[in-house]
């Protein structure tokens, strides 16, 4: 497909009324952020993508995708189509699919949040759940799930964001052009965060056509393939990946961000509250990255970030206080399970804990010498996410284990385990995590979405006991 200029359907009749809920899409505002950039030596602005009719910048690749393969009789009528999307994909096709008549199936991971499932199900669409934490080629995966899918359905059509050009042609021409018009070609920064990386690609191909002093900056979640990591199962949706895209074009990005969840939320949270703009947990990654760019800038660099999505598709995670606190991103006020952690005493490495594949006596013998009761099985080099902690073995399970049938000690621990321990924030208060111990004997401590101690109820008598000891509890 050719790299061309977009056609948009104009007024009728003097009436300014468009003709379907398709022809709205595009044309977003751009607005300045001048409360949490009030001290940055340039100018940054927002592009919100919020107001295209599903809420994000996905409407346009999903409506671009569809135009090619019915172009190219790939999708005909009556026909299914299949994506694995973290949601606003998948609500660009059905809107898109609801106008032409065409049947949904969306494919996302268990990370996504459940409002956006219950969304991409009010659109007509039939959704289904893999788990998140497994590699892209295992048959439980998103991407082969999806896949699957796409061979058994009768007259399906996968769009596959990740590989089809029609994406990035979307932003190379709406995107890119909109934003050097609203900009009046002063823009020498653009910042959004990396996907698939349609959006960066199409936008740089653009920009750069124009200019070629325009800098293009991903912004990544830490762990993600962009900006170095493995791909590694983070929390916030829709940007990072496992794998490269052939979507994406490295050699167009100037510069890579990461961004961890902590930072991704937080600065979604404070957009929100400080700038009346409320956008989800990718747009707080491209916010936080250009805040962290501004500081080598000066008064002549406009720095436009992309806005993604809405923040009302995160109302039960983002912007739920106790979801935040449950996964150690905020604190509460008073003695906090935190507090335990640092009054741990001895050598005892931050998490102790075994993978599936290790034998039971391995785990028996980590035990011993780290003087515990009991360990979190997980699947992963550290630092872990929450996603990758499997389940949990203790001493009275393999003991009891052992005692009917001695050969279970050279078992592998994924044969054998327990469910997962309970996980409390560490930024939860101690109150919590003793109502917490009296229906478990040890928890998992999780800080900033990753798992990072255990606690267990001697942790917290010794806790109790020295600091009643220093008189310093209800000074806490």
């Amino acid at each position: 497909m050719p790299w061309g200029a977009a056609i948009r359907p104009g007024k009728e009749g003097g009436m300014d009324i468009a003709n379907s809920v398709l022809d709205l899409i595009g044309n977003t505002p751009m607005v300045r952020l001048t409360s949490v950039a009030d001290d940055a030596p340039c100018q940054i602005v927002a592009k919100l993508e919020t107001t295209n009719p599903g809420g994000s910048a996905k409407d346009r690749p999903a409506l671009s995708m569809i135009d090619d393969a019915e172009r190219r009789g790939l999708l005909r009528p009556g026909g299914t189509i299949v994506e694995p999307t973290s949601g606003n994909t998948g609500v660009g096709l059905a809107i898109v699919a609801a106008q032409r008549g065409y049947n949904t199936v969306f494919v996302v991971t268990d990370k996504v949040a459940p409002e956006k499932v219950d969304l991409l199900r009010a659109y007509g669409g039939e959704v289904v759940v893999c788990p998140g934490a497994v590699e892209p080629d295992d048959p439980r995966s998103y991407y082969s799930t999806a896949e699957r899918l796409t061979n058994e359905i009768p007259n399906s059509f996968r769009p596959d964001q990740y590989s089809n050009p029609a994406n990035p042609l979307a932003h190379f021409e709406t995107t890119g052009p909109e934003i050097w018009d609203q900009t009046d070609g002063r823009i020498t920064h653009f910042v959004a965060g990396a996907g698939t990386g349609g959006t960066l690609t199409g936008v740089a191909r653009y920009l750069k056509g124009q200019s070629r002093e325009v800098k293009i900056v991903a912004a990544d979640p830490e762990g993600s393939v962009y900006s170095g990591g493995s791909g590694r199962p983070y929390l916030v949706e829709g940007v990072g990946e496992d794998f490269w895209p052939p979507t994406y074009e490295p050699e167009l990005v100037d510069r890579v961000i990461a961004i961890s969840d902590r930072e991704s939320f937080l600065t979604a949270r404070r957009i929100s509250s400080e700038e009346g703009i409320l956008i989800g947990g990718s747009g707080g990654t491209a916010v936080a990255a250009a805040l962290r760019l501004a500081p080598e800038l000066g008064p002549d660099d406009l720095v436009v970030v992309l806005i993604p999505d809405s923040g009302r598709g995160y109302l039960s995670r983002v912007f739920n206080d106790d979801w935040m606190t449950g996964y150690g991103f905020v604190s509460n006020d008073g003695v906090t399970v935190g507090d335990v952690v640092q009054a741990k005493h001895g050598d005892v490495p931050a998490l102790v804990y075994v993978q599936p594949d290790d034998q039971v006596r391995q785990a028996a013998a980590a035990m011993k010498q780290h003087e515990v009761s009991q360990l979190p099985v997980a699947k992963g080099d550290m630092p872990l996410a929450a996603a990758e902690v499997m389940g949990s073995i203790d001493e009275l399970r393999i003991m009891g284990a052992a005692f009917k049938d001695p050969s279970v000690m050279d078992r592998c621990v994924g044969d054998v385990m327990s469910p997962r321990l309970p996980t409390v924030g560490i930024g939860q208060t101690v109150e919590t995590a003793v109502e917490m111990l009296d229906r478990a004997p040890a928890l998992l401590v999780i800080d900033g979405g990753r798992p990072r101690s255990v606690v267990t109820r001697a942790d917290l008598m010794a806790f109790v006991s020295q600091d009643t000891d220093n008189s310093t509890m209800g000074e806490r």
